[in-house]
């Protein structure tokens, strides 16, 4: 009798977890992109909030049991689904309804950006979110790097002196002041029209 009380114990959690995942009482929003979409093939990426193993598997799987849908494939450190259907715009239209019942928020497509650019980026971000966990949040790139060219400005003024022939030490220094300002989106405040400036 003890030993049955204890084993109801230590799994109902596991099979509780399980229901609440698989039938939420409130639909979650998952804000995605679309990176591609061609005949047959779309490719998604889930923002980072929602890049759970558990989430990208559960919405796999229920786009898998779809018939019009013959391979669903995941990356989880990159946040992508690839999903290859049929090509027709109905199966288009029924992976699209599928998605938005598993609370998918489409945000602005990528247009314009190539495949390449879009991992490109991603790559980016990755590595910044690693160097500000490495370095507890003290810095990240956006730092990093005009740092590192305020440095080869002070370099340059220290061997080569003040040469205006041959890349300028000023010029590694704007570079650094205007890559901070624009890596930070600083940018002037308006007047408010509340406080009667004009």
């Amino acid at each position: 009798m003890l030993t049955n009380n204890h084993g109801n114990l230590t799994t109902m959690p596991k099979l509780t977890q399980k229901i609440n995942f698989k039938t939420p009482s409130q639909p979650i929003s998952i804000s995605t992109k679309i990176i591609s979409d061609t005949p047959g093939r779309l490719r998604l990426r889930i923002a980072h909030a929602h890049r759970q193993p558990e989430i990208m598997q559960h919405i796999a799987n229920a786009l898998a049991a779809q018939p019009t849908i013959q391979a669903v494939r995941t990356n989880i450190h990159h946040g992508s689904i690839v999903i290859k259907h049929d090509g027709t715009d109905e199966s288009l239209k029924d992976v699209l309804a599928t998605l938005e019942d598993l609370g998918i928020i489409f945000a602005e497509t990528t247009a314009g950006n190539t495949e390449a650019a879009t991992t490109v980026a991603s790559a980016v971000v990755d590595w910044n979110k690693q160097v500000k966990q490495a370095t507890d949040g003290v810095v990240d790139i956006r730092f990093l790097f005009p740092l590192g060219l305020s440095i080869l400005a002070v370099r340059q003024l220290i061997i080569k002196g003040l040469q205006l022939e041959i890349i300028p030490w000023y010029v590694l220094a704007w570079y650094s002041f205007d890559s901070f300002i624009k890596l930070h989106g600083i940018t002037p405040q308006k007047p408010s029209a509340e406080s009667g400036e004009s």
